[in-house]
């Protein structure tokens, strides 16, 4: 499917869901050269990998790489995805629920490292500490995604999270701050 130019505004992304794109971008963007690569993808993994559990970092980097390609089709150069190119795929997510969910399991299974179904506050607060390169307040976020309160995020709760993150335009939504607070 061919990309819509960028300046059509039919169908196009809110600018709240823009500032949503732009906060994880930026910070998926390790070397800031305003695009992204495989060797981004790459940069992140293995930013998460080192304030994990020793031995986790192909898992991560697989998950990553699997982003990557899935941008990398809907870019329009090859080897490298624009903010546009991302923005034209966040498009696309509201007519294919599977697809965002596809990938909230995938995040899910990357973010749980004990692999006991839940995410715990500090698996949450390493997530977001390694996309944002740095140390990073999560409790009050973390206590918005926790919807029953019972101190983790389910499988669950994280998908419908992911799912507002991605395709949702409500800044409202508990699941707009999966990565954080968005500026704005």
């Amino acid at each position: 499917m061919p990309l819509r130019e960028y300046g059509d505004d039919r169908g196009m992304a809110s600018p709240f869901q823009r500032d949503k794109v732009r906060l994880v971008f930026d910070a998926m963007d390790s070397d800031g050269d305003g695009t992204l690569r495989e060797t981004d993808f790459d940069a992140l993994a293995r930013r998460w990998a080192a304030v994990r559990v020793a031995g986790d970092e192909e898992r991560l980097l697989a998950i990553m790489r699997g982003w990557w390609v899935t941008l990398a089709a809907h870019s329009r150069t090859a080897d490298a995805v624009a903010i546009d190119d991302v923005l034209a795929v966040v498009d696309l997510l509201e007519t294919m629920p599977e697809a965002v969910t596809a990938t909230a399991d995938a995040m899910f299974e990357a973010v749980d490292e004990n692999r006991d179904g839940l995410i715990s506050p500090a698996e949450y607060q390493r997530m977001i500490e390694a996309w944002n390169a740095g140390p990073a307040d999560t409790g009050e976020t973390f206590a918005l995604l926790d919807l029953d309160g019972d101190g983790t995020i389910s499988r669950e709760e994280f998908t419908a999270h992911w799912y507002e993150f991605w395709a949702g335009d409500d800044p409202a939504a508990p699941g707009s701050r999966v990565f954080g607070r968005v500026p704005g």
